[in-house]
C-alpha cells in the first residue's frame, strides 16, 4: 500500500513533516513567503486544506498515520478491543506507552495537535486582511476555529481527568495567537479555561458557517459544529444543551439500512456519516488504520484489533451487529474473535469516519437521561436500537437507563475511538477479564475452516487485565492519561 501525504498548497509543502525530524517544532514551513500565502482567501484556503491534510495524512510511523492513531489508541486502552501481539498498539493496550512521556507516539500526538492549533491560529489572525469576499473570510475563519476547537477538545479529553471530577485541574497550555520558536511557552490551563475556549470557538463558528453549503463531507459545516458542541457539552455536564446540539447535528443524516452496516465502514457516502476523511488511490495514508481494524479481508496486514469475547455477550442475537462476530479460523489466529465492522475496499483504502448520526442519537439519549427526561432518552435510544434490529429498552424491566446507554455506546461505536475518552469522561474503569472458565482453563470455541470442517480450539481474549504495576483497573487512574512529552516539559519551564 502506498503511503502518500503530500498536500497541494501553492505547489509547495506547507505543513508536511518527515518521520522523525523536528518532531516538537510546531511551526509550519514553506518555500513561499507567508505574506503571499495569506494575501488572498484562495491562499488562505490552501492553508485550511493543508491543515486538514496534515491532521489526517501525516505519516509518523506505520502505527501513527495521523489523527486516526489517536482514535486507535483510545480503543486499545479500553475494555472491548483485545489487541493481539502483532505490530501497532501493543504498548498502548498495556497502558505503558502514553503514560511514558519519552515514547515516540506520545510525542507525535502532541506535535500533531499543536501544529493544527498553530496553523488555525495563523488563519484566524490573518484571514481578515486577505483579499476576497466576506463570505469566504467567514467560512475560512469558521473552519479554522473548528479545527482549533477540535484539537483542544482532544487535548482536554486525554490529558486530564473528567471535567466533572475537577474543572480546576491543570491540563495543557493554551495558544490563541500564531507562535514561533521564540514564543514563550505558556503554563498549563485549567480544564475550565480550556473548555471555555473550545465553546467560544464553536459558538463563533455557528455564526460564521451558518450559510455554508459544503461540497463534500470532509468539509466542516454547521452539522459538524453542532456535533462537536454536543460532544463538548457532554464533557462539561450540560446535558440538555448536549441533547439539543446532537439533535441539530444529525438533521439530514438518516441511520443506515441494516445491509449497509456490513459493508465495511469505509465510505463517506454512507447516509449517516456526518463528517469524515476521504481517501483516494493517490492520498491514502489514513487508510493504513484499516490494517489494524480490518480482521477479515485478505489484504489486511496486522488484523490486531480483535473483539473481547465478552463483548459479544452484550448483543442479542437478532441485532444486525451480532452477525459481524466470527471466530477466526486462520492458522496463527485460531480462536480470536473477529468483529467484521471495518473492511478495506478492493483497492486497499477506506474513508475514515469521525462523526455519525448514531453517535448523536446516543448523546441525545444520555443528555436527556442525565437531565431527568426519561421518555425522550428512551425514544432516542430505541430509535437507534430499532435501526439495528436490537431489543428495545423497556423501563419496566428494571435496568438502569444510563448504564444501558453507555453500553450501547460501546456496542455502536466500537473501533471509532471513543473507548478511553468515555472511560475518562464518565469516571469509569476499564473492564477486562481473561477468557477462562471457573477452573482457570481456556474456554473452548468452535471454528469453521475454509473447507467447511470444524475444529475446537481455545478461545482468545484479553491478555492484559491489570495495570503495569500489577494493580486492578480503577477509576481515575493516571495510567489512563496521556503524558506531556518530556521534550516539551524540558523546553517550557512554565509547565
Amino acid at each position: 500500500m502506498k503511503l502518500k501525504f503530500t498536500y497541494i498548497l501553492l505547489a509547495v509543502t506547507l505543513l508536511s513533516t518527515s518521520c522523525k525530524k523536528d518532531l516538537l517544532d510546531t511551526n509550519p514551513t514553506t518555500a513561499v513567503a507567508e505574506s503571499e500565502i495569506y494575501k488572498t482567501t484562495t491562499g488562505v484556503e490552501t492553508v485550511v486544506n493543508g491543515t486538514w491534510g496534515y491532521l489526517n495524512d501525516t505519516y509518523f510511523t506505520y502505527a501513527n498515520p495521523g489523527y486516526t492513531a489517536i482514535l486507535r489508541t483510545s480503543d486499545a486502552m479500553g475494555s472491548d478491543v483485545a489487541v493481539t501481539t502483532k505490530y501497532g498498539y501493543r504498548d498502548a493496550y498495556t497502558f505503558t506507552e502514553l503514560y511514558d512521556n519519552t515514547t515516540y507516539r506520545n510525542r507525535s500526538f502532541w506535535t500533531l495537535l499543536y501544529k493544527v492549533i498553530n496553523n488555525a491560529n495563523n488563519v484566524i489572525a490573518k484571514v481578515d486582511g486577505a483579499e476576497g469576499s466576506v463570505q469566504d473570510k467567514d467560512r475560512l475563519k469558521g473552519q479554522a476555529k473548528v479545527l482549533r476547537a477540535f484539537a483542544y477538545l482532544n487535548l482536554a479529553s486525554f490529558y486530564q481527568f473528567s471535567y466533572q471530577k475537577d474543572k480546576t485541574a491543570l491540563t495543557v497550555p493554551i495558544y490563541t495567537e500564531p507562535t514561533t520558536i521564540e514564543t514563550e511557552g505558556q503554563p498549563r490551563a485549567t480544564l475550565e479555561q480550556l473548555y471555555t475556549l473550545i465553546l467560544s470557538d464553536l459558538k463563533d463558528s455557528e455564526t460564521l458557517l451558518a450559510n455554508y453549503s459544503r461540497p463534500k463531507k470532509y468539509k466542516i459545516n454547521e452539522n459538524v459544529v453542532q456535533g462537536l458542541l454536543a460532544r463538548t457539552y457532554l464533557q462539561t455536564g450540560e446535558w440538555k444543551l448536549a441533547a439539543a446540539a446532537a439533535e441539530k447535528a444529525r438533521q439530514g443524516f438518516d441511520l443506515m439500512a441494516p445491509a449497509k452496516y456490513e459493508e465495511g465502514f469505509n465510505s463517506l457516502d454512507n447516509s449517516e456519516w456526518i463528517w469524515g476523511h476521504q481517501q483516494t488511490n493517490e492520498q491514502n495514508t489514513a487508510s493504513y488504520t484499516f490494517h489494524y481494524l480490518d480482521v477479515s479481508s485478505p489484504g489486511s496486514y496486522y488484523y490486531s484489533y480483535m473483539a473481547d469475547p465478552y463483548f459479544k455477550a452484550l448483543f442479542d442475537t437478532n441485532d444486525i451487529r451480532y452477525r459481524l462476530f466470527e471466530w477466526d479460523p486462520l492458522e496463527g489466529r485460531e480462536g480470536f474473535l473477529r468483529y467484521k465492522k471495518f473492511k478495506l475496499t478492493a483497492n486497499l483504502i477506506g474513508d475514515i469516519v469521525y462523526m455519525r448520526a448514531a453517535e448523536m442519537y446516543l448523546i441525545e439519549a444520555e443528555g436527556y437521561a442525565r437531565s431527568g427526561e426519561e421518555g425522550k432518552a428512551i425514544a432516542a435510544l430505541n430509535t437507534l436500537r430499532t435501526a439495528r434490529s436490537a431489543k428495545l429498552f423497556n423501563s419496566t424491566e428494571g435496568k438502569d437507563l444510563i448504564a444501558e446507554i453507555l453500553i450501547e455506546r460501546r456496542k455502536e461505536l466500537w473501533g471509532e475511538g471513543f473507548s478511553l475518552s468515555d472511560i475518562i469522561r464518565t469516571q469509569g474503569k476499564v473492564a477486562r477479564k481473561l477468557f477462562i472458565d471457573d477452573t482457570g482453563k481456556p474456554i473452548q470455541v468452535q471454528i469453521t475452516k475454509e473447507d467447511g470442517s470444524t475444529k475446537t480450539v481455545n478461545g482468545q481474549g484479553h491478555r492484559t487485565v491489570k495495570f503495569p504495576n500489577g494493580t486492578d483497573f480503577v477509576a481515575n487512574s493516571p495510567y489512563y492519561l496521556f503524558a506531556i512529552p518530556f521534550e516539551e516539559l524540558d523546553k517550557n519551564p512554565n509547565l
